[in-house]
């Protein structure tokens, strides 16, 4: 019985599916249908509405097309409506030159038949000058016959006659003119020159001050002095010896004075003096730590001073070394003149003078500033220092007029050029001002420069010193080089050379320092 119900249970589920497929059979058969009618009918509307479209912009371009045509026409015509009004105009412009051409042949004509008249009447008429100038010459011949007849000399004793009585009174003429063209000339010329000469001077004004042998260090307390000293001395004496200067401690309130004939070798002391003081670290030690230190700072400040001095003036392209031996200057003095001073003072005034003669005002600048430039080597080298000079501006590339005028400023050679002149009559201005130079303290420089060249000439010295105003000369040598026994002849060579190749007041001292050291470094 279970089994007779399943099977109904079966059957009935089979067909059932059977209904179910075919009824989805037939729903999905007719939806194509409608999908398939509905594409249709699109298309047929696309084609309908492309068919419209298509007439539409067929009519457009149609239209278009007429105004194009018509727009065309119009220009066409207006441009040969235009082009027939310019080809009227140049048919106008041709008839009119046509006229004028014709006019212009006529006058030509007109003009070659006045002409052909115009020259028979100069024929007639060069006919009558020639008969003339016959009828004269006949005449002149005549009358000089004559005169030949009545002076009884012939005509080139007339002639040679009256041309040397010409050129007697000419040459007499000319020597009076000469005589007083030179007279007015000399006067013209003396009289500019002083007023040149007065102009440059009025407009270069400086202070009449000449340099001294001596600076003078301001210390915070008394109690100063006695750490300068240091123990036993060995702190001064550090300090002259790695300076080459006096130092001198006295009874000056809050002040050490600083001696020697080098200016530069002073403002070394003066400035490490100045640091130790500030610093409050003096011992023999820091105080040659602090000289050298200055002494490389000195040679900076130099090159800056040289600039200074070449940018006052407004002189560019000057070599690098030159500029350092300009900056040099400052400390050399000549007669107690400062020799950058003077060589700023000769620059301006050769400038005023050249501007009075119209000449190169820059070159007379570059000229005064370097005239000079061989003071910064002479006391190094042998020769003057206009010789030095020249040599050293040729071999930095100056002008060969620079050259010439720095060799020239004393005459050394002979001046070929008007700035050489400049840079002598400058040079003496400078110089012969009053308080310029004092003649005395120059002497004893020399004089000091010759005691430590003379003490430098000996092999294995290092350093040599002038002290003391000249009564001490400190030789510092190398101890590598020089033992204790080769030091003490030393000393005896050098005082022997000092008496025969010196002269001096009274006695010179001669010390010489043979110092050893030996430094080593924990790590």
């Amino acid at each position: 019985m279970k089994s007779g119900i399943t099977i109904t249970y079966v059957g009935f589920a089979f067909l059932g599916s059977l209904f179910f497929f075919y009824f989805g059979y037939i729903l999905r058969k007719y939806t194509a249908k409608m999908k398939v009618k509905h594409a249709e009918d699109k298309a047929k509307s696309i084609i309908t509405n492309s068919k419209v479209e298509a007439e539409r912009r067929k009519r457009e371009s149609i239209i278009e097309a007429k105004d194009l045509s018509l727009k065309m026409r119009a220009e066409f015509e207006q441009e040969s409506k235009e082009r027939r009004k310019e080809i009227s105009a140049m048919e106008k412009r041709l008839l009119l030159k046509e006229e004028n051409i014709d006019r212009k042949v006529e006058f030509i004509e007109q003009k070659e038949k006045g002409l052909k008249k115009n020259e028979e009447q100069l024929s007639r008429k060069y006919d009558e000058v020639n008969h003339r100038k016959e009828e004269l010459e006949r005449i002149l011949q005549e009358e000089k016959a004559r005169l030949q007849e009545i002076s009884g000399m012939s005509k080139d004793q007339a002639r040679n006659l009256l041309v040397k009585k010409m050129e007697e009174e000419a040459r007499r003429d000319a020597a009076y003119a000469i005589k007083k063209i030179q007279d007015e000339t000399r006067d013209k010329a003396d009289r500019e020159a002083r007023k040149i000469v007065g102009l440059a001077i009025q407009k270069c004004a400086v202070d009449h001050t000449v340099d001294t042998t001596v600076s003078v260090v301001h210390l915070p307390s008394e109690e100063m002095k006695g750490r300068i000293i240091g123990r036993e001395g060995r702190n001064i004496r550090a300090l002259e010896m790695a300076t080459g200067v006096d130092v001198i401690i006295d009874d000056t309130p809050e002040a050490v004075i600083i001696s020697g004939f080098d200016k530069f070798r002073r403002e070394i002391a003066r400035i490490s003096l100045e640091r130790l003081i500030e610093d409050g670290r003096i011992h023999p030690g820091r105080i040659e730590e602090v000289v050298e230190k200055v002494k490389k700072e000195m040679e900076a400040t130099i090159k800056e001073e040289g600039e200074n001095t070449l940018l006052d003036l407004g002189i560019h392209g000057v070599h690098s070394e030159l500029v350092k031996l300009l900056g040099r200057l400052k400390f050399r003095t000549s007669y107690g003149q400062n020799v950058l001073q003077h060589s700023k003072e000769t620059a301006y005034l050769m400038a005023t003078m050249a501007g009075e003669l119209r000449l190169d005002i820059n070159l007379a600048k570059r000229i005064g500033a370097l005239h000079d430039i061989g003071k910064a080597l002479s006391h190094e080298q042998e020769g003057t220092h206009a010789a030095l000079g020249a040599d050293l501006a040729k071999k930095y590339g100056e002008p060969d007029t620079v050259v010439h005028a720095i060799a020239a400023h004393h005459e050394d050679v002979e001046p070929r050029t008007l700035l050489a002149v400049l840079a002598q009559a400058a040079d003496a201005i400078s110089a012969s001002r009053p308080g310029a130079r004092r003649e005395t303290l120059e002497h004893y420089i020399k004089r000091l420069e010759s005691l430590e060249a003379i003490a430098s000439e000996f092999d294995g010295v290092e350093k040599t010193y002038a002290i003391q105003a000249g009564r001490e000369v400190r030789v510092i040598v190398y101890p590598e080089k020089i033992d204790d026994a080769r030091a003490a002849v030393m000393a005896r060579e050098i005082k022997k050379k000092i008496e025969n190749g010196l002269q001096y007041p009274g006695q010179i001292k001669v010390v010489v320092i043979r110092e050893i050291r030996s430094i080593e470094y924990a790590k």
